[in-house]
């Protein structure tokens, strides 16, 4: 070992003794630098990560792994002094290694002075660390195998411009192998197969940061392939016309069976998965605990079924294997319950017929080209998730996500594959349970209990409904297996005493038929599962048909195996005036219903009975505006039964038609948001962390003035990141940047709410401000860069809060809303109708509880607008990118809410999330100019120390040669 580093030692400072290592060192910087951030693009892909690095890293390190082991025999060839190292007492294994070091030294010192874009880009954006740690250990070990071939190459050859160009050769066949634009012209197994010959698909399997053991072992063995033929080859040469002899044969076999061997254990370990370390942040390439509990709570046999077409797009086929590899690992955690199928649908007709006709999957047409043609190729890329008489299927747009840069350039990647299929297993699962024992995942038993007047107090319809409540509980009752019991009480007959705590506890009073009646009772209906007790809600009609349901709603509420229900308000457009006047447009969150519509039950709710639908598990109010007092009543009583409300709502709106213009709103809720503490103030939020905003700008040529359409930082864009989201419990798990556009502040009164828990969960940034001109248009001629006048006064600002705990009405001591006075009128007598004509009018009841139970939650998300279609689509066009943080977002607050927060860190982990920090254009230029810098200070200092190791060497020598003079 000692003989083999100093010939390491002696070799590297041979690179060094010549302008050669330098030049090696600034070629491979100079096109490194150049790569990241102009051909890649790093500043307009706008990602953190270094994937543009490592892209092209395994073409760089053949050009550099080449020209520095050609001269490693090649040169001692020609200059005849391999003679003399194969007559020294060293062996050719000390000599072939030691030279190996020495190329092995000079690359590491390479990618050391590269990863100052690392630590830049961890500065400027949430890097992940972890495929960046994978990159270098890929390229460290790449470059091991590349280094092997050169050195064999050397060794044949005399000329070192034969070993160059014969090395990068080989090296590039490696690459090539199992590159996309070779596997492309081959079927899906021929594919797999060439994959796992390639060096290339190896290597991006570990700068994900996945750590396979069969890919280091890949590396290691092509290293020790050519490592053991360099030998051969020296000994070859040692044997020079003298041949035939036994020991000759016995190297010839010895190489044969490592060459063998080093095959075989590759084919050996091709099968075994399990053997890999995820290093990722949130270990995204790993099962989750989450995907895990829902497959331990499979009773039936889970299907999951990927169909994949042999051609498909070429950008899509990389994708299949990644996907493969992840089903078989379900397959694994399911012990035995779960079924996993990769098929072809071309190669199986009656396949792709079921999956036609039974599950809606059919081929999807891509435009393919050729080097000779374009062509459209139908092929599929599905997964199907199947579980008893239930299903869900995911196709690409599900699967993938894309991020273009430019017109023409674009990345595509998984978006989130263990999200979309845990979520679809969560649905399908949900879906079939709902269909069955509604008790089999509550855990412990459920107490009901029923505060009724006696039957003489109560009004005729109350006592049929009544009637209906016995019955339905005790039908309830003999399915539970004696987990469910029930309790009706008086409270008139407890006494004062009782009525009180009544009172105390849930806010409940007595109730009247109509708004003067002087007769009094009580009707309500508690429910109890350990800890959490819910209120039952009085079905919509007061029929019979629907008490079931409630009571059904109400224990789904304790189970974590069925999908809960949202209601949802939008605003409506409003009808115009005339038939040629234009429609009112108002927002539109059709993207928010579809991507909310994959995890729960939508129903859509205008409020106008005054009551939430009776299912509802979370109430959402997108952009409410001039709600009555009707729909108040609804969502305060629905917050008041302990329910969650989550409302996005400023005290302005923007109309976007033509020019942008600002319109102050009256929701209907700022005095029962004050009321509860809350305050959104008739300010808007500027910040100069912002999100760029297309903005018509004009410009003055001499004269002559041209309105065009730029891409501008807008201060009313609000950039929030991680130091402006405030959540220690899980609430804002995945969520590392949101935009929130024209926000105003959301202040909360702490003296109302020190009985309460409160969360403020996103701050603008400390050098934001507030102001109260409406004026949203930017004007960078008086502004500047900011385009606004900056006020004296910044700070971080809230723009989003959470308050937990008990509520007091805003109607208690008052009159219910919908308890109507029924005024008689005086008519003359009219004929009678018969009898099918008359209709039923519904009894109106003045019932208002007074304050909720501690497990209650208001949700404040200070915008209008940044959970729109028009906002989403502004974000997603500037990222290049899908843009799905703000429903992230409201999907969390759900989860968080229902208690069903397995999927909430899953939720955002996507490559394509991690946006870098916003910069000026100027900053940009900075940082790269700063790397330059930093790659050419490396170089420098690699210049002085090499001088300094010599000098040292120099004087360390000429010491020896003074102290043997004088002796």
């Amino acid at each position: 070992m000692k003989t083999m580093l100093r010939i390491a030692g002696k070799e590297f400072g041979t690179f060094f003794s010549s302008p050669a290592a330098y030049i090696f060192l600034g070629a491979f910087l100079g096109a490194t630098y150049f790569i990241f951030f102009w051909i890649e693009s790093f500043f307009a892909r706008n990602i953190a990560d270094m994937q543009p690095l490592f892209k092209w890293m395994p073409l760089l390190l053949i050009f550099l792994c080449g020209a520095i082991t050609m001269r490693m025999w090649a040169e001692e060839r020609r200059t005849g002094t391999r003679e003399l190292l194969m007559t020294s007492p060293v062996s050719s294994l000390v000599l072939i290694c030691g030279k190996f070091l020495a190329c092995l030294g000079l690359v590491a010192l390479a990618l050391l002075l590269s990863l100052p874009l690392a630590v830049t880009v961890s500065f400027i954006g949430p890097l992940d660390w972890g495929p960046v740690f994978g990159g270098y250990l890929a390229s460290l070990f790449l470059a091991s195998a590349y280094i092997s071939i050169g050195i064999f190459v050397s060794s044949r050859s005399d000329n070192q411009l034969v070993a160059l160009i014969t090395s990068v050769f080989i090296c590039a066949v490696f690459y090539f192998l199992g590159s996309p634009v070779f596997t492309s012209f081959f079927n899906n197994s021929t594919a797999e197969l060439l994959k796992l010959l390639g060096s290339g698909s190896r290597f991006d399997s570990i700068t994900r940061g996945v750590i396979d053991v069969r890919d280091l072992l890949y590396y290691l063995s092509v290293c020790a392939i050519f490592l053991v033929l360099t030998g051969y080859s020296l000994e070859q040469q040692r044997w020079a016309g003298n041949t035939g002899k036994v020991s000759h044969r016995t190297w010839q076999l010895v190489t044969l069976l490592a060459v063998v061997n080093l095959v075989v254990v590759n084919i050996w370990m091709a099968p075994v998965q399990k053997v890999r370390v995820d290093l990722t942040e949130n270990k995204i390439y790993t099962l989750s605990d989450a995907t895990r509990s829902y497959l331990s709570r499979l009773r039936e046999p889970l299907l999951i079924r990927g169909y994949f077409s042999a051609q498909t797009h070429p950008l899509l086929a990389p994708l299949v294997p990644r996907l493969s590899d992840l089903l078989k690992e379900y397959e694994a955690a399911g012990n035995g319950r779960v079924k996993v199928e990769i098929i072809d649908p071309g190669e199986h007709p009656d396949l792709e017929q079921e999956a036609g006709e039974k599950y809606g999957i059919r081929p999807v047409p891509f435009r393919t080209a050729s080097r000779y043609q374009t062509a459209v190729t139908n092929s599929y890329f599905d997964i199907l998730v199947s579980y008893g008489s239930e299903f869900e299927t995911l196709n690409f747009r599900d699967l993938i996500d894309i991020k273009t840069a430019g017109e023409t350039e674009m990345s595509v990647d998984l978006k989130n594959p263990e999200y979309d299929i845990s979520q679809a297993i969560k649905k399908v699962l949900y879906s079939y349970q709902s269909g069955g024992n509604l008790f089999e995942n509550i855990t412990g038993s459920v107490g009901f209990t029923a505060y009724f007047s006696d039957d003489k107090k109560l009004p005729k319809e109350l006592v049929d409904l009544k009637k209906a409540i016995v019955k339905a509980v005790d039908e309830t009752g003999k399915n539970s297996g004696g987990r469910f019991s029930a309790t009706f009480v008086d409270p008139d007959k407890k006494g004062g005493d009782f009525i009180n705590r009544l009172e105390e506890k849930w806010g409940f009073r007595p109730m009247v038929a109509g708004l003067f009646s002087p007769k009094t009772f009580w009707f309500y209906m508690v429910m109890k599962n350990g800890d959490q007790e819910v209120q039952v809600p009085l079905p919509e009609d007061l029929k019979a048909e629907a008490v079931q349901r409630v009571i059904d709603s109400a224990l789904k509420r304790f189970s974590t195996g069925f999908l809960k229900t949202v209601a949802v308000w939008t605003p409506v457009s409003t009808p115009p005036m005339s038939p040629y006047a234009p429609r009112e447009q108002k927002r539109q969150f059709r993207q928010l219903h579809q991507y909310l519509g994959e995890d729960f039950n939508i129903v859509d709710t205008d409020l106008k009975k005054g009551t939430v639908p009776e299912n509802a598990d979370i109430l959402l109010l997108l952009a409410p505006e001039s709600l009555n007092e009707k729909q108040l009543f609804a969502v305060d009583q629905f917050l008041m039964q302990g329910g969650s409300v989550i409302m996005a709502t400023s005290s302005c709106d923007i109309e976007m038609n033509g020019a942008l213009k600002v319109r102050k709103v009256d929701s209907g809720l700022e005095k029962w948001l004050e009321h509860n503490g809350i305050t959104i103030e008739k300010e808007l939020v500027f910040d100069p962390q912002n999100t760029p905003f297309p903005v018509p700008r004009k410009r003055d040529l001499g004269g002559f003035v041209v309105r065009e359409t730029q891409l501008v930082n807008y201060p009313l864009f609000v950039d929030i990141r991680p130091d402006g989201m405030e959540s220690d419990d899980g609430l804002l798990a995945g969520v590392r940047q949101l935009t929130m556009s024209w926000a105003s502040p959301v202040t909360v009164d702490r003296e109302k709410n020190a009985q309460r828990k409160v969360s403020e969960l996103l701050f603008s940034s400390p050098e934001s401000w507030r102001s109260d001109n409406l004026n949203i248009q930017p004007d960078f001629d008086q502004y500047g860069e900011l385009g606004f006048q900056v006020s004296k006064t910044r700070g971080r600002i809230p723009l989003a809060v959470m308050v937990e705990g008990g509520f007091n009405s805003w109607f208690k001591d008052k009159p219910s809303p919908l308890a109507a006075v029924k005024k008689e009128k005086k008519t003359e007598k009219k004929p009678e109708k018969n009898s099918g004509d008359k209709k039923e009018e519904a009894i109106a009841i003045n019932r208002v509880i007074d304050h909720s139970p501690d497990s209650s939650r208001l949700f404040v998300l200070g915008s209008n607008t940044f959970l729109s279609d028009i906002a989403l689509g502004l974000s997603s066009s500037v990222n290049g990118t899908s843009y799905e943080a703000p429903l992230q977002l409201v999907a969390n607050c759900i989860d968080w809410s229902l208690e069903d927060r397995e999927l909430l860190a899953m939720r955002s982990h996507t490559r394509f999330s991690r946006i870098l920090l916003p910069l000026q254009t100027g900053e940009r230029r900075v940082i790269e100019y700063l790397n330059y810098g930093m790659a050419l200070v490396g170089l420098i200092l690699i210049w002085v120390m090499s001088l300094w190791l010599r000098r040292r060497t120099r004087l360390r020598f000429q010491a020896i040669l003074d102290d043997s003079g004088r002796v």
